[in-house]
């Protein structure tokens, strides 16, 4: 029997950096808000202890922090002519799991899209022809860079961005990225220091001809108040960052930047433990009334609500999407359809060089404090003589030493023994990596929808993944593996090993937590989900909000434009919807 509840003025689906964000917007307008997190309670102080955090074997290995495949498995094929089986663990990506979800256990890298990458379509068949996307599916997002830059700065300014400007109001300024789209002003917070590898690898990029830069970071190079008043200290170079929470109060997250704030506001309430199950519509289909929840112990609630903000990860998105009816879902046999579509992932490679005369204390680190070279992201480099579109970052950042996965040892080394821990000895300290992260163009045959055949606990269909590397994205891929090999010779070690990008994608080992689209933007109501302001086409009082609204991926990490997409759709609700609720925002 399901427990009906008293009517709220929104219900928010999961309380991540969107969803703590847009409850902290619309609680200053006064609304009554309630915000639903499947995971549990997670808070720095009593979650975070600085005394156990730093356990690699709880967090990194066994994923203390994840969702497990007991709980929400999903099934991957990377074609149709495939039957899709069920993932039994998560290994390619990590979905988050209780409050805070991804921007818990990320890294901290936080980027802009440039321009051009939400005009990407118009842009790139204008200068090249539309020739030459005729294998892709990719549009425009329905919004330009100009018109998010706003929201880019407050992002950037809630959670303390470490880094320097290369492009202010259109001048180039020295020691930031020549290459990035203009904005109104610098980071709140200089660069990190430099650690001894991005150092070396910054000296060997410019000999090549490169223009490296610091990686703008999420782990913060001073102590910093954010705008609303929260305090957050120094990074300390711990190199727990990845697949661990920040115990230092000094990785960016919704613990350190907005929950304390958010918890503390009489209209606002928090549901832990609390499962999504449907968003239910009315009878004619074009309203949401509310959603359906189950709690730990089993029992359904009906929560009624006014507006419902769709923010949990990107294919929990969808996959709520698919389950409740809102949208066509996509068929790639016909191109029609919105839900699912384009769903795109990050195409990335690496390089490690491995010296005799080298100390980079791999052990002293930050998720994000590195160097960059931007020479060729995106369409910041002609095309015009190259097989493919697109392009990615070079990046050095060193991310850790953790003894139990940071073990890199030359090709041919066995695998045990004593060989393989006389290689290890020798390779821990004078070894560095660096990485491609390129850009995921759509393909029509790419997307997302409902397993017919696997089903969850409460005996509804798992999400089904269907998606292999796009052909373009390949070429892509070697062509900045290239560059980055240059980047390599340059810094004269003994050896070099390349991890270079092969067509099939394999579900089994990890490569990237960038998952997006599938409930995409754009201007177009016959090939996007969601309108400019990310509300439903279909259903005019649900917003859905986070990476599942990108048309395609950048060679960037996606939490930036998530962050800025969330203040873009908060300040529309605000200053637009709540004046006509239940209809459509134009303009």
């Amino acid at each position: 029997m399901t427990t009906i509840l008293p009517k709220k003025d929104v219900v928010i689906i999961g309380l991540g950096w969107t969803g703590s964000i847009l409850a902290n917007e619309l609680a200053d307008e006064g609304l009554d808000i309630v915000a639903l997190e499947r995971g549990p309670w997670r808070d720095t102080a009593t979650d975070f202890n600085i005394a156990y955090m730093q356990d690699e074997l709880r967090y990194a290995i066994r994923k203390d922090l994840f969702l497990h495949a007991s709980e929400e498995a999903m099934t991957m094929r990377n074609n149709t002519s495939e039957t899709a089986l069920p993932m039994r663990d998560y290994g390619s990506f990590l979905p988050g799991r209780g409050v805070g979800g991804a921007g818990v256990h990320w890294n901290g890298h936080t980027w802009r899209f440039y321009d051009s990458d939400f005009e990407l379509k118009s842009h790139l068949t204008e200068r090249y022809g539309a020739d030459r996307l005729a294998d892709l599916t990719i549009e425009d997002w329905g919004v330009t860079g100009r018109e998010l830059e706003h929201s880019y700065d407050r992002f950037e300014q809630l959670a303390g961005i470490s880094g320097k400007a290369g492009n202010i109001d259109g001048r180039i300024e020295e020691g930031g990225n020549p290459f990035e789209s203009p904005r109104k002003r610098d980071y709140p917070l200089p660069p990190n220091r430099m650690p001894y590898g991005p150092a070396l690898f910054a000296d060997a990029a410019k000999s090549a001809g490169f223009h490296p830069f610091p990686t703008p970071a999420a782990n913060l190079s001073q102590n910093y108040v954010n705008p609303l008043g929260v305090a957050m200290g120094q990074c300390s170079y711990c190199g727990f960052c990845e697949r661990f929470a920040c115990a230092n109060y000094s990785k960016s997250s919704p613990q350190t930047c907005v929950l304390p704030v958010l918890m503390r506001k009489p209209n606002f309430e928090l549901r832990s433990n609390s499962d999504v199950r449907k968003i239910e519509l009315a009878k004619d289909g074009k309203t949401a009334r509310g959603v359906t929840y189950v709690d730990t112990s089993g029992r359904e609630f009906f929560q009624p609500a006014d507006l419902v903000l769709v923010c949990a990860y990107a294919l929990h998105n969808v996959r709520l999407m698919l389950l409740s009816g809102i949208g066509q879902p996509y068929d790639p046999a016909t191109g029609e359809g919105t839900t699912g579509r384009n769903y795109c992932y990050q195409t990335n490679a690496g390089v490690t060089v491995f010296f005799d005369d080298k100390n980079f204390n791999p052990f002293i680190a930050g998720g994000a404090i590195g160097q960059t070279a931007d020479d060729f992201n995106g369409d910041s480099f002609d095309h015009s003589a190259l097989d493919f579109v697109g392009g990615g970052g070079i990046n050095c950042i060193p991310t850790s030493g953790r003894p139990i996965q940071h073990r890199p040892v030359p090709k041919g080394t066995p695998k045990w023994g004593s060989a393989w821990k006389k290689a290890t000895k020798e390779a821990y300290q004078s070894t560095l990596s660096f990485g491609v992260q390129g850009s995921s163009y759509a393909a029509r045959g790419n997307y997302l929808s409902l397993d017919p055949t696997y089903k969850d606990r409460y005996g509804v269909p798992l999400l089904r993944m269907t998606f292999d590397f796009p052909d373009n994205d390949i070429r892509m891929s070697h062509y900045l593996s290239d560059r980055a090999l240059e980047i390599a010779k340059a810094m004269g070690g003994r050896e070099i090993a390349e991890a270079r990008r092969d067509k099939s994608w394999n579900s089994v080992p990890y490569q990237s937590t960038h998952n997006t689209g599938g409930a995409i933007m754009g201007s177009d109501p016959t090939k996007s989900a969601l309108n400019k302001y990310l509300q439903s086409w279909d259903v005019a009082n649900v917003f859905v909000i986070g990476a599942s609204a990108f048309p395609q991926n950048a060679g960037k990490n996606p939490t930036g434009t998530v962050g800025a997409l969330a203040y873009w759709a908060a300040d529309a609700i605000r200053n637009q919807y709540l004046r006509n609720p239940g209809k459509g925002l134009v303009g």
